[in-house]
């Protein structure tokens, strides 16, 4: 089949589809031949559940998995597996429990339902990880996020093949992990008194493992350690007194790196925090310490200038150089523990171990320069899912280009990348909103091989594929936002709220911090602009539709090459906006929570009204006139400027096809 029947997402790195089927009118019975491994069972009941259903008498064709090298341990990066699906059955091959359970995660794409009988289209595919780390952040510190949304998002992950939740638990706002050997971390660290008890955190280490995903924990130094510094004063820097820190922006507090009872300290967490993540790496953090902490300190002052961390001049003290200190200290505690050491890219420097992981954040230049340097390198930037930028930002986005600077020797440094979802603007509650189905399209670029992954418009056609898919896995990024949207509506009429929250984002980037409202740690994230989508779908197709409608009428010769069912869509569409902020107003009025939003409603109305004209001068061929430009550019202006911290999403498809 040229066509792939099933909506894969990663794509495989090779697949043959063939003509047949294999019906799943009668359950598999499964057949397996490989070494004990407590994992691999449960998936395939998990797989055959949801499948088909409650488990019955297997009377079907043979499901037959091969996988394990007895008495050889398995490798972490050995995901590799072949599958194939024919009329009389399925067979899964893989050196590992790891590469099964990668294989049921593409078995579980691949039913079609047809005439109501669902089937398993023929297929032969090999397929094996283009990087070894293909990650996912989720900030625990900012937002508590209990243990079943972690939870969820582990299956999330799975069903994409992500293979590591980051798991951030200490910032300024919170320390959420139990320390039973300075428990003060966590009871007055986290003054909401939300975090993870230590036989929780083992809950969730199983749940991942059983589903092949390591957890690697991040516990954020020397800055954003407010929490800790609130907790035990004796870690700060200077003389002042610290509250419970319930802002989001960033405090520029540190803990003391010139005292030896800091390492102390951290000697006896590492200890305890450690022992309880058998993964081999640990997160340091390392990130946004800007040093003003440690320069208006003359104690710590006198102990750089001691020491000479100073720059060129050999008088101004250089915090980056005390930084490096501490971040060797910290190395040598978590490698006596049997542990690699990650930080972000800020702790890059020429003196840091070249076996210290850097995670780069603010852009490809960090990744580029620890690879030369000689580090491992992890890329987030371009994959910061709290941006709210579109699923093709991420996509576009590749750890090596094939630009890229880096020799084939730099290359295998590349250990892959993480998606990054931060947690200011992402509670319990909207967090799978916030996360999906967005980073399906990062799992993609990290998983897939570079050159099948070219099409952006083909990774958008599997993608609500896949966003059913995890829905069905128990995530809420769907229902919720709907929920949402009927408690503001306050009535059964919510059509018309979600005919505008359909079209609207969050503003972009971090945006949202400096746009007349104060955000803290109690304020509720239920307005309109966190039941809006990360990325407007309805605005995607639009722009697509605009611009096919764009291309056709771009000359008289192309003009009869536009379809008029294209150019009936789109007037439809515009003619509903155009007549919901009639419907839509006094609901708005009505409720103190919606008001702000009111002239969102109204721009959307003033320019589905422009593009009906617009439509209408391309069918016809009209000229648009200088005076409707100009009316046309003033309409776009205003509907570009955003409102309750949102904006509308088809401001920039309307320019397009309005010529502005």
């Amino acid at each position: 089949m040229a066509q792939a029947p099933a909506a894969l997402m990663p794509l495989p790195a090779e697949m043959h589809w063939g003509k047949g089927r294999l019906s799943l009118s009668k359950p598999l019975k499964l057949q397996l031949e490989a070494s004990p491994d407590p994992a691999v069972r449960p998936a395939v009941r998990r797989l055959l559940t949801r499948l088909q259903g409650p488990a019955e008498p297997a009377t079907g064709p043979v499901l037959q998995i091969r996988y394990g090298r007895v008495g050889q341990p398995e490798k972490f990066d050995e995901e590799r597996y072949s599958l194939r699906v024919t009329p009389m059955g399925v067979s899964i091959d893989a050196p590992t429990s790891l590469g099964v359970l990668r294989a049921l995660a593409t078995l579980e794409q691949l039913p079609v339902l047809e005439k109501k009988q669902r089937y398993l289209p023929e297929v032969d595919i090999q397929d094996q990880p283009r990087f070894a780390w293909r990650g996912l952040l989720i900030d625990a510190a900012r937002h508590f996020m209990p243990v079943a949304v972690i939870k969820r998002n582990l299956d999330g992950m799975a069903a994409v093949k992500l293979n590591v939740l980051h798991w951030h638990l200490t910032d300024d706002q919170g320390f959420r992990i139990e320390s039973k050997v300075f428990p003060r971390l966590h009871t007055v660290g986290s003054p909401d008194g939300l975090y993870y008890t230590q036989a929780e955190v083992q809950e969730v280490l199983a749940y991942a493992a059983a589903r092949g995903i390591w957890v690697v924990p991040e516990f954020d130094m020397p800055s954003h350690t407010t929490s800790w510094i609130v907790a035990y004063p004796r870690l700060k820097s200077n003389d002042s007194t610290y509250a419970p820190y319930t802002s989001w922006r960033t405090t520029n507090v540190a803990i003391d790196p010139t005292r030896e009872s800091t390492y102390t300290f951290l000697d006896s967490l590492f200890t305890e925090m450690t022992a309880l993540f058998p993964a081999p790496y640990f997160h340091a953090g390392g990130d946004e310490n800007d040093g003003r902490n440690w320069r208006r300190t003359p104690r710590i002052v006198a102990y750089m200038q001691a020491n000479n961390m100073v720059k060129a001049d050999g008088k101004t003290v250089d915090k980056h150089q005390l930084q490096t200190y501490f971040n060797r200290r910290v190395l040598a505690l978590l490698q006596k523990r049997g542990k690699t050491m990650i930080g972000w890219d800020e702790i890059l420097g020429p003196d840091l171990p070249k076996e210290t992981v850097i995670q780069s954040w603010r852009g490809k230049k960090g990744l580029n320069d620890a690879a030369k340097l000689g580090h491992p390198v992890l890329l987030s930037s371009g994959y910061y899912l709290d941006l709210n930028l579109s699923a093709a930002s991420s996509y576009t986005t590749d750890p090596l280009p094939p630009d890229t600077p880096l020799t084939p020797a730099e290359q295998k440094r590349v250990l892959g990348g993480e998606a990054a979802m931060w947690a200011e603007f992402a509670d319990s509650t909207v967090l799978d909103s916030r996360i999906w189905p967005r980073a399906a399209a990062v799992a993609e670029r990290l998983w897939s091989p570079q050159a099948a992954t070219q099409s952006v418009a083909e990774m958008y056609r599997r993608l609500p594929a896949v966003s059913a898919e995890l829905e069905t896995l128990g995530l809420r990024h769907r229902i919720v936002p709907e929920r949402l949207l009927k408690q503001l509506a306050g009535s059964a009429n919510v059509a018309p709220l979600r005919t505008l929250a359909e079209v609207l984002e969050p503003v972009k980037e971090y945006k949202r911090h400096f746009q007349g409202y104060t955000y803290t740690t109690a304020t509720p994230l239920n307005r309109l602009v966190d039941a809006a989508p990360a990325e407007s779908e309805t605005a995607r197709r639009f722009g697509v539709l605009v611009d096919s409608v764009v291309a056709a009428t771009g000359s008289a010769a192309g003009r009869s090459s536009a379809t008029a069912r294209q150019v009936a869509t789109l007037r439809t569409q515009l003619l509903r906006w155009q007549a919901n902020d009639v419907l839509l107003q006094p609901q708005l009025l009505l409720n103190p929570s919606l008001r702000e939003y009111g002239p969102l409603s109204t721009n959307l109305a003033a320019v589905a009204k422009l593009l009906l004209e617009r439509l209408t001068q391309l069918q016809t061929g009209q000229a648009a006139s200088p005076a409707w430009q100009a009316s046309a550019k003033k309409v776009l202006d205003a509907a570009q400027a955003p409102a309750g911290q949102a904006e509308l999403a088809i401001v920039r498809a309307a320019r397009k096809l309005a010529g502005i």
